[in-house]
């Protein structure tokens, strides 16, 4: 296996920005199945490797996974689009992608390229699955923060948001009807003859306070048309439901990868 730490200059989000990359080339071939995997909020892309065995399982599955950072951008596009932050949903649904294909020896089939995320990363997972679901075939959200939406506004502009996250949002009654709501990009996917739904894995704890908005996204993908699978388990918001359920995702991604001689 090779884990490999590199920085480039993303000209989607006009700066340099650092990546892990794992691949298992010790016992399988490329080009690899995919999985681009998002921390979550005040994290980075060390978060994953740090408190899961990440390493472990891709290398025995012969799965690559791509950990960029977000920051605490919630992998959305800014709102402000003459401003020098740049646009991290095309960052994760497009460059990345693009970039990490041309370096390395992955997959370019849309069955074999798979987006998750935990928390924030799993907001990111449901908003740039569905955004760009010609990209991604499966995607998996594990706790994902997606209760901006879901809750009353009242609660989300005190007890969800830790950060000031929400201002990332902008005003949550005037962008409901855009993109950065996974409901509008749900019926806009849709409507849309000419695209279909990435399949889904939703997983939340029973004592997380995002529970019911897990649920409730959960429900509007199912009666949309998309393939939805959806757990629950004994746990709250933290790593050891993470560590644990990162492992279902990887045996319900069901992917094939060719070992080597």
């Amino acid at each position: 296996m090779a884990l490999l730490q590199m920085e480039f200059r993303s000209e989607t989000l006009k700066r340099t920005v650092p990546v892990n990359i794992i691949l298992p080339i010790e016992k399988f071939r490329g080009p690899y199945p995919t999985l681009y995997l998002l921390h979550g909020l005040t994290d980075n892309c060390n978060g994953w490797l740090s408190y899961t065995r990440i390493r472990l399982w891709a290398e025995d599955s012969g799965l690559a996974v791509v950990m960029p950072s977000g920051e605490n951008s919630f992998y959305m596009d800014i709102l402000v689009k003459d401003g020098c932050l740049g646009d991290f949903g095309e960052y994760i649904g497009r460059e990345l992608v693009e970039v990490t294909r041309e370096m390395f020896p992955l997959s370019h089939r849309r069955e074999d390229t798979f987006l998750a995320g935990l928390s924030m990363g799993g907001f990111g997972a449901c908003r740039n699955a569905l955004k760009y679901s010609d990209t991604f075939g499966k995607a998996a959200i594990l706790s994902g923060a997606l209760h901006f939406y879901e809750y009353p506004v009242d609660w989300v502009e005190t007890q969800g948001n830790i950060l000031g996250e929400a201002r990332n949002f902008g005003n949550l009654e005037e962008t409901r009807n855009t993109d950065r709501n996974p409901r509008y990009l749900i019926h806009a996917l849709q409507d849309d003859p000419t695209r279909q739904f990435p399949a889904f894995y939703i997983a939340c704890g029973l004592q997380d306070h995002l529970l019911e908005a897990n649920r409730s996204i959960a429900k509007a993908l199912s009666e949309a048309g998309a393939d939805v699978t959806y757990e629950e388990g004994e746990g709250v918001h933290d790593w050891y439901f993470w560590d644990a359920y990162i492992q279902r995702v990887l045996k319900w991604l069901d992917y094939s990868a060719e070992k080597k001689a």
